[in-house]
């Protein structure tokens, strides 16, 4: 029998890292792709097939898949949508064409690839998309706004999705990471210093007293932060179980928000994220 297939997406290191060498150990044919050629050339040094798919150029995002579709015989069974980015800054501070640019790569790049996936998961009769969102998708933090709004526009057009989906045997699913072990704040740091101004900003002393800090000096792990391996874990269960859940949190901050959110009033939710 044929190795069941998935292509994931952000492969570079982290969670899509972690993802494709558990997913390849747990015998599936993984397509680990990546925005970088160096990056995809890495991985097929370590005997991957990699594409190279940059959500923020479309040309690559229809190639990647046609050497997917090629190599599989023109089936895929499964997609997990994970690369993305963050812009920190205070909302007032980011310029709309920094909105625009995080879109671009955290939301409508994920969204042309999904919807050229989604005819060859019908003609085959199965499949399973899964989305890497966050617990930024649905509660908010401070100065992530850029990255809050992605992720909650995420989650709105997930859940559209699967609704919609519902009379098919394609399987929308969000997982919904806390703090997990990566390079997203390293790699944030390019569009914080393209984007955002924060020395004319009226929030300069918290750039300088705080976010500046969280950016550039190492201060080890968060509190409650897992392993990527964490996220594995709900994925594995997300594309294999025959009864996936809609959505899987990952790490207790996941959880405890997801209870907040549900019996906290609103100015209460905003107290206790204002504490944080």
């Amino acid at each position: 029998m044929a190795k069941k297939s998935i292509l994931i997406t952000g492969c570079s290191s982290g969670i899509g890292y972690t993802a494709a060498i558990g997913m390849r150990d747990a015998g599936w044919r993984v397509f680990a792709s990546c925005r970088a050629q160096q990056d995809c050339d890495r991985l097929i040094g370590e005997g991957f097939d990699s594409p190279l798919i940059d959500y923020t150029r479309p040309e690559t995002i229809h190639s990647g898949l046609s050497d997917v579709l090629e190599a599989t015989g023109g089936t895929l069974d499964a997609l997990f949508n994970n690369g993305a980015h963050g812009t920190p800054g205070a909302v007032e501070d980011l310029p709309t064409d920094a909105l625009r640019a995080i879109f671009e790569a955290n939301f409508f790049g994920w969204h042309e690839l999904t919807r050229a996936v989604l005819p060859i998961m019908r003609a085959q009769g199965h499949g399973r998309v899964v989305q890497c969102s966050s617990v930024l998708g649905f509660v908010t933090l401070p100065f992530r706004g850029a990255y809050n709004a992605t992720k909650f526009a995420l989650e709105g057009l997930t859940d559209t999705m699967r609704i919609e989906m519902r009379d098919t045997n394609i399987h929308i699913i969000l997982i919904e990471p806390g703090p997990v072990t990566s390079k997203i704040r390293e790699n944030s740091i390019p569009h914080f210093e393209r984007w955002i101004d924060w020395k004319a900003s009226a929030r300069r002393d918290h750039y300088e007293n705080t976010l500046l800090k969280r950016l550039y000096e190492s201060s080890g792990p968060d509190r409650f932060e897992l392993p990527p391996e964490a996220v594995l874990k709900k994925l594995q269960h997300a594309v294999e179980s025959p009864k996936p859940k809609p959505r899987y949190y990952v790490t207790t901050p996941t959880y405890m928000m997801g209870f907040f959110r549900r019996v906290l009033s609103t100015r209460a939710l905003d107290r206790v994220i204002s504490g944080i």
